[in-house]
């Protein structure tokens, strides 16, 4: 069988992109790639309005349970192309300065929801990260749930570099991923790079391998193990862990007992309890789709 004859089998239905490339990387698994390789993967029109779709059509998907997130060729992205951008943010539309301003509220928070279906997808997403991850960048893999990284990865919040306050999520995730406010403010103060190391030690990643090869590898792990685990139980903790990141305890908890009340009533809890009296691994286990 030819190589180009397994790439086509492997690429998912129902997604046809020109900025994204998504492909099955397992019977339960999407690997979403920023594919924009001659133009390091920065991000223009037609990215912010696919991931939107993308990742629309991969919550209702009842067979994906898992995404590994990566960028095509030698970097992660490096943010907004500003070239094929900069018309819409630079002239907005409007025909003075309070409909100019009412235009590019509108188009800022259609720029956000790129980032906002990253968290509002009940699928797992693992960021894998290699090279630069530049503005932009930084925006998309905070709003993922779990971050992995190659020891050539970097860092930076570039958007004071060119004269504006990160507006699409970085200043409202970082801070809650790095539990060090100063660093955060020292790193969107500043544009200067953070390398793969320093985002261990800080918390921005959980791990660092060697090379792209070894990072992907650990991801699909993961993606995989992850995609073995019931999906109501596994999607139900992704939903509650957001939750209760932007509410109190006491309202947390009153979510849970309001989502339990029905998700407990699941077969796959009698299916998972009864796998581990019985010595069996749950990868075994058939559980529903979802």
């Amino acid at each position: 069988m030819s190589s180009s004859k397994k790439l086509a089998e492997s690429q998912a239905k129902e997604h046809d992109y020109e900025s994204l490339k998504v492909t099955e990387a397992g019977s339960h698994v999407l690997h979403v790639q920023i594919n924009r390789p001659e133009k390091r993967n920065a991000m223009n029109r037609a990215f912010w309005r696919e991931m939107v779709e993308c990742f629309n059509k991969i919550a209702q998907d009842p067979q994906c349970r898992a995404v590994v997130f990566s960028g095509s060729g030698k970097m992660f992205s490096s943010g907004i192309d500003l070239f094929d951008m900069s018309e819409e943010l630079i002239q907005p539309q409007g025909e003075d300065t309070a409909r100019s301003s009412w235009y590019l509220r509108q188009c800022i928070a259609k720029h956000q929801e790129t980032f906002n279906v990253l968290e509002k997808c009940p699928k797992p997403i693992i960021a894998a990260i290699h090279g630069g991850c530049i503005g932009g960048g930084v925006d998309l893999i905070t709003a993922c749930d779990i971050r992995y990284c190659a020891q050539d990865a970097w860092f930076q919040v570039k958007e004071v570099d060119i004269g504006l306050a990160a507006d699409v999520g970085t200043l409202q995730r970082l801070p809650r991923v790095i539990g060090s406010r100063s660093l955060v403010n020292e790193l969107a103060f500043t544009a200067r790079k953070m390398m793969a190391d320093e985002a261990l030690s800080s918390g921005l990643v959980s791990r660092v391998f060697q090379d792209r090869e070894s990072l992907l590898a650990a991801a699909f792990t993961l993606a995989n193990e992850i995609s073995s685990k019931s999906p109501v139980a596994v999607q139900g903790t992704k939903i509650n862990l957001l939750y209760s990141r932007d509410h109190s305890v006491p309202e947390s908890l009153n979510f849970m007992a309001s989502w339990n009340m029905s998700m407990l009533q699941t077969e796959d809890i009698v299916k998972s309890v009864q796998a581990a009296l019985e010595k069996k691994d749950l990868k075994s286990i058939p559980f529903s789709k979802l």
